[in-house]
């Protein structure tokens, strides 16, 4: 990657908003406009969640297919569609095309013209899309029915027991065989990196300590308190992508790590030159002034997030801080020269100072939002993923004061 190409050779910053959490939840002028609204905030880039068909539950996390994009994200669902677009579709993308019903094809086309004048758009205005890789596919999807012989028996993805379940996170997603997939060469996920940069100039990859090592459980439990740890494969598969696809590096990745991450995931990471990812959310610890999330520890090779899509807003973290804590951020807030602010504003300052090269922030701490706009809480499946913009709630008065705040810090 040379330093014109490489995102993280300049500070910058961005916000996060999944499409369906427009206005309409659509592709088109409600896309378009929130280009315009970051432009105007002197934002860099727009992070978005998986773009593949949900689950019932609105989950882009278990979405059908790992390589199609969602219909509902159409603008123009009954656009007109050629048989010479089609057939030119599946010849694109003639690996993983065959693994969809051949009705979707049209809609896939109708994607690609959307998606490409969006990306367009925002490009010629400065603007860079980011993507998300969920690790695993959906159990029943589309890559399952088309590839069984990749996946293991027996075992379903999830997490152990952390701060967000006392009892870990069965997500139920078929585990990869890595042994068959190596003696594959690894070619579906070399068509899936190959996928995600057709769509995206950046894409974080979901959990991705689980290419070190994965908590593997019995298929038949509840919860996932019974997992075991098993050993992932490691730089073999980012190797077979840089071979197959001729990458000059290993393509622009944010690597998710959070959670119970071991020095060998590191190691990882930072030999495939991606960074982490640090949380606002997670840094005042008086308990544990080694902290990666500090933001007197940050380096520059992190991402620094206001929160993610699995966190509170800030408004509503900061309601249910413990006391500890809350001292620690107001000490910070006030030594920054920030504490005259109200607090999410206080806070987003104080984060766009860190010394990452990109900062993140969620749309709903620009609005200052509380706890009802969440977007998701893990180990929960109903009422998730509902929180979406109302017409107009953006305005200029705070892509202004995201302005100020981003040349404050050198990012715009």
């Amino acid at each position: 990657m040379t330093e014109r190409t490489n995102p993280f050779s300049r500070r910058s910053s961005g916000v996060q908003l999944h499409l369906t959490s427009l206005p309409g939840g659509r592709l088109g002028g409600e896309a378009r406009r929130f280009v315009d609204w970051l432009a105007e905030a002197g934002q860099s880039w727009w992070q978005m969640l998986p773009l593949g068909p949900p689950d019932r539950y609105g989950s882009p996390y278990k979405a059908s297919s790992a390589f199609a994009a969602w219909d509902g994200f159409l603008e123009k669902p009954d656009a007109e569609v050629t048989r010479e677009e089609i057939d030119a579709f599946g010849a694109r993308h003639e690996f993983w095309a065959r693994s969809l019903p051949r009705r979707m094809w049209a809609d896939q086309v109708r994607f690609e013209r959307e998606w490409g004048a969006l990306r367009s758009y925002a490009a010629d205005r400065g603007v860079g899309l980011i993507g998300d890789v969920p690790i695993y596919v959906a159990p029943g999807g589309y890559d399952q029915k088309a590839w069984p012989e990749l996946f293991a028996d027996g075992v379903v993805a999830g997490v152990p027991p952390d701060a967000f379940t006392a009892a870990g996170q069965r997500w139920g997603n078929p585990i990869y065989d890595w042994p068959a997939m190596q003696r594959r060469g690894y070619a579906w996920w070399v068509a899936r990196f190959e996928r995600v940069f057709e769509l995206y100039d950046m894409a974080r990859i979901d959990h991705f300590r689980g290419f070190v090592a994965y908590w593997a459980v019995p298929a038949g439990d509840r919860d996932a308190r019974g997992g075991v740890w098993r050993r992932g494969p490691g730089r073999a598969v980012f190797n077979a992508a840089r071979r197959e696809l001729g990458w000059d590096s290993y393509g622009a990745f944010i690597a998710e790590d959070l959670g119970v991450i071991t020095p060998p995931v590191t190691a990882l990471r930072r030999g495939l030159g991606y960074p982490g990812m640090v949380v606002l959310q997670f840094a005042f610890d008086p308990e544990d002034p080694r902290g990666p999330h500090r933001l007197e520890n940050h380096r520059d090779d992190v991402v620094a997030y206001t929160g993610t899509h699995d966190t509170d807003t800030l408004n509503g973290w900061w309601s249910t801080l413990e006391a500890a804590r809350r001292d620690e951020a107001l000490a910070a807030l006030r030594a920054a020269g920030f504490a005259d602010d109200d607090i999410d504003w206080g806070l987003i300052r104080l984060w766009m100072s860190s010394v990452a090269p990109l900062v993140m922030l969620q749309v709903q701490d620009v609005l200052g939002l509380g706890s009802e706009a969440r977007m998701n809480l893990p180990g929960t499946a109903s009422g998730a993923w509902k929180f979406a913009l109302r017409r107009g709630q953006l305005k200029a008065k705070h892509a202004a004061r995201l302005r100020a705040a981003t040349e404050e810090a050198g990012r715009a």
